[in-house]
């Protein structure tokens, strides 16, 4: 039976239509895209590796392995101590700066600038007593107060050499030096009118005298005050504690405890020379450095403490002592001339009421530097001023009841003397300064030696430091590449 293309079954006796073949049509070659499909896209070329990428990836793989480890860990090591040392070094070399500054420049400077408004002061006060005596003016007084003019003027010398040309010190040392001539010119005139007889003689050393007092005491008060900021400035420097420093010296040990433990725990031995060599010069830089600036610190604030505190109150004592004395003089050189009213209507010579207010700031002074002094060698020429100035208030008082009275000449006497008797108050003052004199002188030696045993206390410590830094991170190199050549 034959089937119809269709699949049914064909008529018996009919033959089946041929179909003609479809001959093959022509393709793409073999591997080639097809004609309506996209091209594909080039696949980029991956970018070459850098060096320095290659080199990290060698550096992430050598610190997996032990040896690499090990590197690691030496290279850490080394630079903790290099740093301790180097801060140690950097840190104590500021503070034995600054403490060196101390005791050979700021202290110094400022008893120089101390020494400069007493100077100026003593020359009034001399100044002021040799009118007084007139014909009669020593040859003492008159070398002194000569000899005050040109310790102003040497002094004056040395702050301008240590002051910057443009600082406000500089500012201050310049008006000084430019009144200096300006005021001994006016004593020379008062003196020169005075001997004459002249009365115009007083103004002029009225004047002079006003110059010193609301010119140039205060430019060197302020002087003085300046120079004492440089000092509690350069205290400031030396004292602290190099907090920096001390933090890397216990992180540079405690990573070397940590080495070696972890070298125990793998290897079982006790010892690795090398760390242990780095561990001890890290302890000893690191004693050295907190035991010596303890030392340093206490002997810094001692000087400070029991030096220059008692130096500032003497300095304020003796001036206060010298301002007392001008003002007695110029009571008598003004004859009331000057005038001051008080709150409560109370009319008073000026120069008198200015002696009162400083007669009671020498007191309160002497009181202060009598508790700071630490020793008998310092409270004993304290408590002869202190008493010479009871003796001397006793005797001014004598003096003004005398001039209230009316008899001028005998309260001059009280004041500068007369050669035959020691009852002046001329005799009071002169006890009074040499008794500061002395106590100044010291307090001086106190405060030089503290700051000197202070500043000795860092004697070496930055170059040690520094020295012992360089071979404790070799010890810890050492040690560290005796465990790599076991790897070798």
């Amino acid at each position: 039976m034959t089937h119809s293309p269709n699949g049914g079954a064909a008529a018996p006796g009919r033959a089946l239509p041929t179909i003609p073949a479809v001959p093959p049509q022509p393709g793409p070659p073999a591997g080639a895209p097809h004609p309506t499909a996209p091209a594909p896209a080039p696949v980029p070329a991956s970018p070459r590796r850098t060096a320095f990428a290659e080199g990290i990836d060698r550096l992430r793989a050598a610190a997996v392995t032990e040896p690499g480890r090990l590197r690691a860990i030496g290279a850490v090591l080394a630079l903790l101590v290099i740093a301790f040392g180097a801060v140690t070094a950097w840190q104590t070399t500021d503070r034995a700066g600054a403490a060196d500054d101390v005791l050979h420049s700021s202290q110094p400077l400022s008893s120089d600038a101390a020494d400069i408004y007493r100077s100026l002061a003593d020359a009034n006060t001399m100044a002021a007593g040799g009118y007084l005596a007139g014909l009669q003016e020593t040859t003492a007084t008159r070398e002194r107060y000569e000899a005050d003019v040109r310790t102003a003027a040497a002094k004056l010398v040395t702050a301008a050499a240590n002051s910057a040309p443009d600082s406000p010190s500089a500012a201050t040392i310049a008006k000084l030096n430019e009144l200096l001539p300006r005021y001994k010119g006016l004593v020379e005139t008062a003196r020169a009118n005075n001997r004459q007889g002249f009365p115009v003689g007083g103004a002029y050393l009225r004047t002079a005298n006003t110059t010193m007092q609301n010119q140039m005491l205060p430019a060197a008060e302020d002087l003085y005050q300046k120079e004492n900021q440089r000092l509690r400035s350069d205290y400031a420097d030396a004292t602290p504690y190099p907090w920096a420093a001390i933090a890397l010296g216990v992180l540079a040990l405690a990573a070397l405890a940590w080495a070696q433990r972890r070298e125990y725990r793998r290897t079982n031995r006790v010892l690795n020379h090398g760390l242990t060599a780095a561990t001890a010069a890290c302890a000893v830089v690191l004693l050295w450095l907190v035991v010596g600036h303890s030392v340093a610190r206490a002997g810094l604030n001692g000087s400070y403490e029991h030096g220059v505190r008692s130096l500032n109150v003497l300095h304020d004592a003796r001036i206060a002592s010298l301002k007392a004395r001008s003002d007695e003089n110029l009571t008598l050189v003004s004859r009331g001339a000057e005038t001051k009213t008080l709150p409560d209507g109370t009319v008073m010579d000026a120069y008198d009421w200015a002696y009162d207010q400083e007669i009671r700031a020498l007191g309160k002074t002497l009181d202060q530097a009598g508790a700071l002094a630490d020793d008998a060698a310092g409270r004993d020429p304290v408590r002869v001023a202190n008493d010479s100035m009871k003796v001397w208030i006793a005797r001014h008082t004598e003096a003004r009841q005398a001039d209230d009275s009316g008899d001028y000449q005998k309260a001059r006497d009280r004041v500068i003397g007369t050669g035959a008797e020691d009852q002046a108050t001329a005799e009071c003052f002169d006890n009074v300064d040499a008794s500061l004199a002395k106590a100044l002188t010291h307090e001086t030696g106190e405060f030089r030696q503290a700051a000197e045993d202070g500043r000795s206390a860092m004697t070496g410590l930055p170059a040690g430091a520094a020295a012992l830094a360089v071979l404790g991170a070799a010890g810890a190199l050492l040690g560290i590449g005796r465990r790599l050549s076991e790897y070798r």
